[in-house]
C-alpha cells in the first residue's frame, strides 16, 4: 500500500511508520509537529515523504493525501494536560480536523484506520469493557469529557462515512498504549513516573493511586493497525486493542521503583491541585480485545515489567541527551 500516517511524527505513529516500511509499503507523514518530534522519525528519514503541517489546513492535506490508498489517522491533541488546558483547540483539533481527514479520504483513499481511544467509554467501570458497550460521560461542563465527547464524535463520522459513503473505515479504540519515545510531557503516566524515578525524585500520583488500568506495549499494537486496515471484515468496526495484566497507580509506582532501583518515595497529589477543581477520574479501565482477538489473533505479549524496563531505558537515554 502507499500510506497516509496523520501523526505519524509521534509517539504511536512513529512506531506505525516504522512498521509499515518494515512491511514494505510507501509511507508518507503528515504532522505539524505540536505534539510530535521529527527526532522519532530519525531513522527512518530517508525512506518517507514527510508533509509538515495541520490535518486542518485544506492544502497541506490535499497534497499529503493525493496518491495514497490507505490513511492512518491518529493527529490528535493529546494528553489530560492538553485537553484540560487547551479545551477549546483540542476539540477544533479532534473534531474539524478529523472531518477533514475523512473528507480527503473519500476522495482519494480505499481504507482508513481511525484511531479512536478508551476514553470514549467515560466512567463506565465493568470488569471488562466490551466494544458495545456503554458510555458513561460526566457533565459537558467539565473540560475532562471534551476529550471523550470529541473521539465519541470522531467515530460516528468515521462508520457514517463507511455506511454512506463505502470508504472502508475501521476503528481502533487503544488502552493505555506504552513504549518507547512516549514522554511524560502531556500527562501520561508511565514515562512520567519512570523520568521521576530516574532522576531521584518522588513519584507523584494524582488520586489515591486505587485506579486500575491495562497497559500494552506499542510494538504489540501497530501490528493489529495493518491487519486490521486490510481485512474487509473489520470495515465498519470498533476493535479494542490493550493488555490484560491489570494494575492499580499505586502498585504500578512500586514497580516502576524496582524495575529502576530507585528509592524515592511515592507522594499523592489531589485532582483539583493537578488539574483542575472537579475534576473526575475512572476507578478502573480494563478492554475486552476478544474481537480483535478472533478476527486476527491480536495478543498483548510483552509483559508489564519488560515495558517499563523498555519505557526507563529510552527515558534514560533522552534524558542524557537532554544533558
Amino acid at each position: 500500500m502507499r500510506a497516509l500516517v496523520t501523526g505519524g511524527a509521534g509517539f504511536i505513529g512513529s512506531h506505525l511508520v516504522e512498521h509499515l516500511l518494515g512491511l514494505g509499503h510507501e509511507v508518507v507523514v503528515l504532522d505539524d509537529l505540536s505534539t510530535g518530534s521529527a527526532d522519532n522519525l530519525a531513522a527512518v528519514a530517508d525512506a518517507v515523504t514527510v508533509v509538515d503541517g495541520s490535518i486542518l489546513d485544506e492544502d497541506v492535506l490535499e497534497r499529503a493525501t493525493a496518491g495514497c490508498d490507505t490513511v492512518f489517522h491518529l493527529a490528535a491533541a493529546v494528553g489530560v494536560h492538553t485537553i484540560v488546558n487547551r479545551p477549546m483547540e483540542s476539540l477544533r483539533r479532534n473534531l474539524l480536523g478529523t472531518q477533514a481527514v475523512l473528507e480527503a479520504a473519500r476522495r482519494h483513499c480505499r481504507r482508513l484506520l481511525l484511531v479512536s481511544s478508551s476514553e470514549v467509554y467515560g466512567k463506565n467501570a465493568k470488569d471488562s469493557l466490551g466494544e458495545d458497550d456503554d458510555r458513561i460521560l460526566g457533565s459537558p461542563l467539565k473540560s475532562r469529557w471534551s476529550y471523550a465527547a470529541a473521539k465519541g464524535l470522531d467515530e460516528l463520522m468515521g462508520y457514517w462515512c463507511w455506511r454512506e459513503y463505502g470508504l472502508g473505515v475501521v476503528i481502533v479504540r487503544p488502552f493505555n498504549v506504552v513504549g518507547p519515545r512516549q514522554s511524560g510531557a502531556f500527562g501520561m503516566v508511565l514515562p512520567h513516573l519512570v523520568e521521576q524515578a530516574l532522576s531521584g525524585l518522588p513519584l507523584t500520583l494524582y488520586g489515591d493511586g486505587s485506579q486500575r488500568r491495562c497497559f500494552c506495549a506499542v510494538g504489540d499494537v501497530v501490528p493489529a493497525f495493518t491487519a486490521l486496515v486490510q481485512d474487509e471484515r473489520a470495515h465498519g468496526q470498533a476493535f479494542n486493542l490493550g493488555g490484560t495484566e491489570e494494575v492499580t497507580m499505586r502498585r504500578l509506582a512500586e514497580r516502576v521503583l524496582r524495575v529502576t532501583g530507585s528509592a524515592g518515595p511515592v507522594v499523592h497529589v489531589p485532582y483539583d491541585r493537578a488539574y483542575e477543581p472537579g475534576f473526575e477520574d475512572m476507578a478502573r479501565r480494563c478492554p475486552d480485545t476478544t474481537r480483535a482477538r478472533e478476527l486476527i489473533g491480536f495478543r498483548a505479549r510483552t509483559g508489564l515489567d519488560d515495558i517499563i524496563a523498555a519505557v526507563a531505558a529510552d527515558r534514560a537515554r533522552a534524558m542524557e541527551g537532554a544533558r
